[in-house]
């Protein structure tokens, strides 16, 4: 089993995002509702998908959301948000999700979802 997760951890990047939603309760139970899996938008996800995004989870404390986006291998970060912006709706979505996040409503996935450095990994085997 340690091989195959080994084996498994080489075959996709991991990328761990923060954002700030507005500190409104009303706001941050509507922005978890946009996202169950009946409301969100079937475009959006393709997108996401089509870009070399693999899997994404987002959890939420107070009103801080993070973000874990596992990716294909060979994933270009930059490249791949500049492509994300251009798919259909999601200049849209950006603008629509704005009013629940303390953020511009012109501003890109990228320019609000802020990657965060790892500095810590607990070592395998022990």
């Amino acid at each position: 089993m340690e091989n195959q997760e080994r084996n498994t951890r080489r075959t996709f990047k991991r990328f761990c995002k923060t954002l700030e939603l507005r500190d409104d309760p009303e706001l941050i139970a509507a922005y978890k509702k946009v996202h169950e899996a009946e409301f969100f938008w079937p475009e959006i996800m393709q997108g996401i998908r089509e870009v070399g995004i693999i899997d994404m989870e987002i959890y939420i404390t107070g009103t801080r959301l993070f973000m874990i986006m596992d990716t294909v291998a060979d994933f270009d970060h930059d490249k791949a948000m500049a492509e994300l912006a251009t798919k259909p709706r999601q200049k849209e979505w950006e603008a629509y999700v704005s009013r629940f996040q303390r953020s511009s409503k012109n501003a890109s996935a990228e320019e609000k979802w802020l990657v965060i450095e790892r500095i810590f990994k607990l070592p395998a085997g022990l």
